[in-house]
């Protein structure tokens, strides 16, 4: 069976995005590699699934920062406990686009990143 481990993110500097996901969001830094020549091999998130920053090196790259999924949530990210992650990420400065709201499948609140793109937070139902 197959899965996916990975996404990459395109950004316009490593040390922000770390600073974003890592420092605001609440991610774990599991990788900072120095590839040379200005590259890094960065991962942030948990040990089994993880965002590549990856920093856009080009101007067609850099063209498509923050419009990775053309303005649809593209990413979503899980809490085991939705109110205090909420809390703790509009506290941090998170620009979150909609109140809370319930589904189905848990609590979801989406959120701009530091680019634009979009991301649920997404909390078990219960």
């Amino acid at each position: 069976m197959l899965s996916v481990a990975m996404t990459a993110l395109l950004v316009a500097d490593y040390d922000e995005a770390i600073g974003y996901f890592v420092g605001r969001v609440g991610m774990a830094l599991v990788e900072d590699t120095d590839l040379g020549a200005g590259k890094r091999w960065v991962r942030v998130g948990s040990d089994d699934r993880t965002v590549l920053l990856a920093k856009a090196s080009n101007p067609q790259q850099q063209s498509l920062i923050g419009l990775q999924h053309a303005g649809r949530v593209g990413f979503f990210v899980n809490t085991d406990d939705f109110e205090i992650d909420y809390a703790r990420m509009s506290a941090a400065g998170i620009a979150f686009t909609e109140a809370p709201r319930r589904e189905e499948y848990g609590s979801v609140a989406v959120f701009a990143d530091l680019y634009g793109n979009l991301w649920d937070l997404i909390g078990a139902p219960g």
